[in-house]
């Protein structure tokens, strides 16, 4: 049994739509990109701004800018797709597909985010960070237990200062607090 075709030899069944659908798959990053627009551009325009507390840009500026660019760059994109232009096939990376994943360092990788989360408030954010910089190092196959605490220690403690005195993002300290 053969597929019907007209007489330019296209096939006339779902078979053809579903080929035009695959070689024009690009048009569904249009759509995601033209609904992010529209959803940045109408979070921003129904944004409640008091006149008196906005500057000489203001707090909408730069969220209408960004929906617009979205819009433009879904746009060009749609044009080009239907145009004929193709992505590149991604080359640069050296996946073995036939290799099953590695599960035993997605749920270390889990239980190191999850326990930190549940550890920041009662112990601070240098120690649970520390014991995530800690226990990620350790996820990822690290074993050096004479620098790996060390160095997990320093980055945290850096970076809390970092948050917390430079930027004046308030970050818990837990029992540290009153030491840091």
């Amino acid at each position: 049994m053969t597929t019907p075709t007209n007489g330019n030899n296209i096939r006339t069944s779902g078979q053809g739509r579903r080929t035009w659908l695959r070689d024009h798959s690009e048009l569904g990053v249009c759509v995601l990109l033209l609904a992010l627009g529209v959803l940045v551009l109408t979070d921003a325009l129904t944004m409640d701004v008091d006149i008196t507390q906005r500057g000489p840009v203001g707090p909408r500026t730069v969220p209408v800018v960004v929906g617009a660019g979205l819009l433009v760059i879904a746009a060009l994109l749609a044009v080009d797709v239907l145009r004929g232009g193709r992505g590149q096939a991604e080359t640069g990376e050296d996946v073995d597909l036939s290799e099953p994943a590695d599960w035993r360092t997605v749920l270390l990788l889990t239980g190191v985010f999850l326990g930190s989360a549940v550890l920041i408030e009662p112990l601070g954010f240098p120690v649970a960070g520390a014991l995530l910089f800690w226990g990620a190092a350790f996820a990822l196959g690290s074993r050096r237990t004479d620098r790996d605490p060390l160095i997990a220690a320093v980055v945290s403690f850096v970076t809390y200062a970092v948050f917390d005195n430079l930027l004046g993002v308030p970050l818990p300290g837990g029992p540290l607090m009153g030491v840091l």
